[in-house]
């Protein structure tokens, strides 16, 4: 069948490669390693300042402006932090690599399955999984994932556990930049290949991930923030947790992860995270626009149903967005 004579399966979608657990935050004193101890998320109440931007009528009138700051910014919030005397943060989670296959798990059109197919086997025959699993790897080894917790450590490191064994360790985390995948050493070959291995279904693969920061006594740490949908919340900020222990959510984890993507711009300062649009929510902006037709979806289309194959950079993209997993179907309707 010639491909203009079919059209996107209206359904269509791809479980995702990458098994991610939440994570757990403990704690321990650096130099004993025997003794680990949950982190528990406390209550607070607080009474701040008003500082945030004021009408032009208060701000210019001085009795006003008194007035105002002399109301009450009551708050209470959940925080998370380290015993008195404990030092370091240790961090646990898990991560499983699903085979990709190239083949959807759900798709109503045998047609565009059988070249949808075609497409991700030649992509696979010609490139492997080498490229996307070396940026992976990466993203775990520097700690990208640790968020706000990378910033405030004053030393990182990082292990990697196997079939029960220690089998990768990083003394330094922050020897990697969050900018740059230009990085060769057997830890990094190590871990790709571990994740190359699981995403060509070479072997079942589950590994553990352990980083240990070194924060200080007492300090403060920072797992997920929930969102919270009552408008009737008592609290300003409520924190994450597992088992009475502070922990940090997957989808967290999972977005640092695949934040791979430095092609969607030639001059690319810093990579965003696999999305069909390229969407960073803290920036506000999509940085795969359709009307640059450098977005999932027109690449997708073009590549599968009219035989356009993109740069092998987008390639590479493209392939990102199937692994992530999602729905990807075309509704037919305008």
């Amino acid at each position: 069948m010639s491909k203009d004579k079919f059209a996107t399966a209206s359904v269509l979608a791809f479980e995702r490669s990458f098994d991610i657990s939440d994570a757990v935050f403990l704690q321990q004193v650096d130099t004993d390693d025997n003794n680990l101890y949950p982190v528990f998320i406390s209550e607070k109440s607080v009474r701040g300042t008003i500082s945030n931007r004021l009408k032009n009528a208060v701000t210019n009138d001085p009795a006003k402006l008194d007035a105002e700051i002399q109301k009450a910014n009551l708050q209470t919030v959940d925080t998370a932090a380290l015993d008195t005397d404990k030092d370091t943060l240790v961090v646990k989670w898990s991560c499983k690599v699903l085979p990709f296959l190239g083949k959807p798990s759900v798709c109503n059109n045998i047609e565009y399955q059988e070249e949808l197919t075609k497409v991700t086997n030649d992509y696979i025959k010609s490139n492997g999984m080498k490229t996307l699993a070396k940026r992976y790897a990466i993203n775990i080894l520097n700690g990208r994932w640790l968020w706000r917790n990378r910033m405030a450590a004053e030393q990182i490191t990082i292990s990697i556990i196997h079939n029960n064994k220690p089998v990768i360790h990083v003394n330094d985390v922050k020897q990697y930049q969050l900018n740059s995948f230009d990085y060769e050493d057997k830890a990094i070959e190590d871990l790709a290949k571990l994740i190359e291995a699981g995403l060509s279904n070479k072997e079942f693969i589950i590994f553990d991930i352990v980083a240990k920061l070194k924060m200080g006594l007492g300090q403060e740490v920072y797992p997920s923030q929930e969102l919270i949908l009552d408008t009737g919340k008592t609290k300003s900020k409520v924190l994450y947790e597992k088992n009475e222990c502070a922990a940090m959510h997957s989808q967290k984890i999972s977005n640092a992860i695949r934040t791979i993507d430095t092609w969607y711009d030639d001059k690319a300062e810093f990579p965003i995270a696999i999305e069909p649009y390229g969407a960073v929510t803290t920036m506000g902006h999509a940085f795969r626009q359709p009307k640059q037709k450098h977005d999932f979806y027109t690449l997708f289309d073009n590549w599968v149903l009219k035989g356009e194959k993109p740069s092998l950079e987008q390639q590479h993209y493209v392939i990102a967005v199937l692994i992530r997993g999602g729905v990807f179907g075309a509704s037919g309707k305008e």
